[in-house]
């Protein structure tokens, strides 16, 4: 994609799941990429990466702490001199309703919109003396809709809808985009834990929620991050790219599966 090589990228939670493929798929675009993670796996991310020949390097540390996103920003620095571009994607995966506690509440809210917005901040500046660059916020379907028991994830990923159209409108005079990513339901992580592992058997069940029929998988995220990112997207800011199989399209006669087009189906 154009505008990509021998730029620097900044992914948050880089070493899992959606965070991962976008690492990896920036790589292979030639932008070099720091990750970070909250835990010490990324240590083993970072080998399989370096492995392949691909450019990065990894940061552990919490996207709750204000002083680890500004170390983050200057590490990256350090490593390589610039900063391009910023993909907002760490999150605290807490889905709790009424039973919800403050602290629970807190950390939501911290390790997202608040961390998404403190990293914000801290990549301007670079971002300025290069000449401009582009921010993805990664977001959800969840940010649209009433889920149960999932006051906390649900609210978090919508503020995050907004933070991202404040964040475009005041940083478009320094040539910044900021625009969101809202996967579906992807297999990652959580979603495979909750499937118990079996995607033949889940995979079926969930697909029935999308209109392709099926879970989407992490580097159908990666790449749309990407093109958002690069000088094809040029005119692109404040947008919301749903990346999630029609999930968000469909209304409460789901598939249509009973309809008198059924069997043409």
């Amino acid at each position: 994609m154009r505008g990509l090589a021998g730029k620097v990228a900044i992914v948050t939670g880089g070493s899992t799941g959606i965070g991962r493929a976008i690492a990896e798929r920036l790589c292979e675009e030639k932008v070099s990429v720091t990750f970070s993670g909250i835990s010490d796996g990324g240590v083993g991310a970072e080998k399989e990466l370096l492995a392949k020949g691909l450019p990065v390097q990894f940061v552990q540390g919490d996207m709750a702490d204000e002083a680890f996103c500004e170390r983050l920003v200057q590490e990256t620095l350090a490593r390589w001199g610039q900063v391009d571009f910023l993909v907002n994607n760490a999150f605290s995966f807490i889905a709790k309703g009424a039973d919800a506690t403050r602290e629970e509440w807190l950390r939501m809210m911290n390790v997202g919109p608040i961390g998404y917005a403190t990293m914000a901040r801290c990549v301007v500046e670079p971002m300025k003396a290069r000449g401009g660059g582009a921010i993805v916020n990664l977001s959800s379907i969840s940010a649209h809709i009433a889920q149960p028991d999932r006051w906390t994830y649900n609210a978090a990923k919508g503020a995050v809808n907004q933070l991202t159209r404040c964040m475009a409108l005041d940083l478009a005079p320094h040539h910044i985009r900021v625009n969101t990513v809202s996967p579906g339901w992807i297999w990652t992580r959580e979603v495979l834990k909750a499937a118990g592992g079996d995607r033949a058997k889940w995979g079926p069940v969930w697909g029935k929620f999308h209109m392709l029929r099926r879970l989407g998988e992490v580097e159908e995220c990666a790449a749309p991050v990407a093109f958002l990112l690069s000088d094809e997207a040029s005119f692109i800011t404040a947008t919301e790219l749903m990346v999630d199989g029609g999930y968000h399209g469909m209304g409460s006669e789901g598939l249509g599966e009973t309809s008198s087009f059924a069997g043409s189906k």
